[in-house]
């Protein structure tokens, strides 16, 4: 009799005392701990009463390497005493991605296509050409990237955006007799394109072809100017030999072509 009476009197102190061994019912309020390093973030947490887990990595240019990102849960949940806060810490190097081909897509698009694979839209340049607000080139630090190219998360990616073209007509620069890479620098300096390229089978090196034959021409076939707009494209045939042209003219320097 005396074992049964010591066994419910145990029993009944140990269900007394089972909810301040579990701290039932007691709850604290989670502290915000992002953006600080995560050993700080920890200790501050198990200071706090809690335990503290690095769960997932991720990087964002916006904070230090091996910063907390995120937490969960969230700062200010009212969480029982010892819970373990899972913690996302950015990474101290940011992964590759492949460079996707933007050319030829909208602004709209190459943005929304940049943002998905963690890029970001740096400067954007504006050259007159048809198709008005769509990208002409992509650019990281300055230079032409090819798609596919392996590219750092974060980075800035430069556009080139078609502006449309030019409201002023002007008359078309004279390019034949020109070297193509000559050709292509006169584009450049007057606000124009290249259009299509018809190249003779026996050019064997492009850059250094010349210019045969141009359309639009200089002038047309009564002698007066034809007239092209900033933006405008240029159709160009190559050949190895340079034709023949009259040696009195000189070639005036390129001007831009008013917009």
């Amino acid at each position: 009799m005396a074992v049964i009476v010591m066994f419910f009197a145990l029993a009944l102190l140990f269900f007394s005392l089972l909810g301040f061994i579990t701290k039932h019912g007691q709850q604290l309020t989670v502290p915000d701990v992002r953006g600080k390093y995560v050993t700080e973030a920890v200790h501050l947490l198990e200071q706090a009463g809690f335990e503290a887990d690095v769960r997932d990595s991720i990087y964002v240019d916006t904070i230090p390497p091996l910063a907390v990102y995120a937490q969960t849960p969230d700062k200010g949940a009212q969480v029982k005493v010892g819970r373990t806060i899972y913690l996302t810490v950015n990474k101290t190097v940011a992964p590759m991605v492949n460079m996707p081909d933007l050319e030829g897509l909208t602004f709209r698009s190459a943005e929304m296509m940049l943002k998905s694979m963690r890029l970001n839209v740096g400067d954007t340049i504006y050259k007159p050409d048809f198709a008005t607000n769509t990208v002409l080139q992509q650019l990281l630090n300055g230079r032409k990237i090819k798609p596919g190219t392996p590219v750092a998360e974060g980075s800035n990616i430069t556009l080139i955006l078609s502006s449309g073209t030019g409201s002023v007509e002007n008359p078309v620069p004279n390019f034949v007799g020109l070297t193509y890479a000559e050709a292509r620098e006169m584009l450049s300096a007057s606000n124009l394109n290249a259009g299509t390229i018809i190249i003779d089978p026996g050019v064997t090196d492009t850059i250094n072809a010349f210019i045969v034959k141009q359309v639009p021409a200089r002038k047309n076939e009564i002698g007066d100017f034809n007239m092209v707009r900033a933006g405008e494209s240029i159709d160009f045939w190559l050949s190895a030999t340079r034709p023949v042209t009259d040696s009195t003219a000189i070639l005036a320097p390129a001007t831009p072509v008013e917009q």
